[in-house]
């Protein structure tokens, strides 16, 4: 199990692999997996087979997951993919920051 550098609703850069270079806000993080769920990247066909929560079946396209050493969050100020660091602040409280601009990454 990786430690987790994203959450859900980052924006992230895909750094490796065929979606290089792709961005998208996070829908799902899957820690124990080590994966996370990237909208509109790394889309796949999957074919469903009609059921009662579904009655339309047929060739459905969903994001599938990618690995989480594939992607960095996009700091807000420099817009680029980086790595984070971690500020504590001085009512104790720890914000992710971008390791190139020293930008806060969370919000508050």
């Amino acid at each position: 199990m990786q430690s987790v550098h994203v959450r859900r609703g980052d924006t992230v850069g895909v750094i490796a692999g065929s979606e290089r270079g792709k961005r998208g806000k996070v829908l799902r993080v899957l820690p124990e997996k080590g994966r996370v769920l990237v909208e509109h990247v790394n889309m796949i066909k999957k074919h469903q087979r009609p059921t009662q929560k579904l009655r339309q079946g047929g060739i459905i396209e969903r994001e599938g997951a990618l690995a989480l050493s594939n992607v960095l969050v996009v700091c807000p100020r420099c817009d680029k993919p980086s790595r984070l660091g971690v500020k504590i602040l001085g009512d104790g409280r720890k914000v992710r920051t971008c390791r190139r601009c020293g930008e806060s990454i969370d919000r508050g």
